[in-house]
């Protein structure tokens, strides 16, 4: 997935809601925000710390929970519970959230980084919300990167929607 530069390739998922800016960006950016979404559906979050600054650390334990989840996990020879951590790299509230993620997690892969960056825009009726990610190590890794961040997007969704900020049609 390299390319000639040594330059990831990367992909975005966009997404737009009936949320203010600010309710969005305290989603991504707050211990309770965070546990209550994050992740991939059939996976829970608990944060163990949380230190919003460009070179600070976002530090959580993502366990499976859903029986599907759990036996992938246990097929591919992986704990049920892994300790995760992002660095954060940009800090713009209310707009831009940039972080490397430590992926350290791959049978047989040795620990690398990957970078994400969240973009926040107010909108007349709510907010644009557009997620860019870098590439994994290989095409099956990169579409399991994908896949997690449209299944962690759902919950976002789902969360919203249950408040009546729901997405919207972008």
């Amino acid at each position: 997935m390299n390319t000639a530069s040594g330059a990831r390739a990367q992909f975005s998922v966009r997404r737009s809601y009936a949320a203010s800016i600010e309710a969005a960006w305290a989603l991504w950016t707050t211990k309770s925000g965070i546990e209550s979404w994050w992740g991939p559906e059939g996976f829970e979050v608990k944060v163990v710390s949380l230190d919003l600054r460009p070179g600070g650390a976002l530090v959580y334990l993502m366990t499976a929970v859903a029986p599907e989840q759990v036996a992938f996990m246990k097929k591919a020879g992986m704990p049920l519970t892994s300790e995760c951590k992002v660095t954060y790299t940009d800090i713009s509230p209310p707009n831009r959230l940039a972080y490397n993620t430590l992926t350290d997690f791959v049978p047989n892969v040795a620990p690398y980084e990957t970078a994400t960056v969240v973009e926040l825009e107010a909108t007349t009726d709510g907010v644009k919300l557009t997620v860019t990610f870098d590439a994994m190590h290989d095409d099956i890794w990169t579409e399991r990167k994908r896949a997690g961040h449209e299944s962690q997007l759902r919950k976002l969704d789902a969360l919203l929607a249950a408040q009546g900020k729901g997405p919207r049609s972008s």
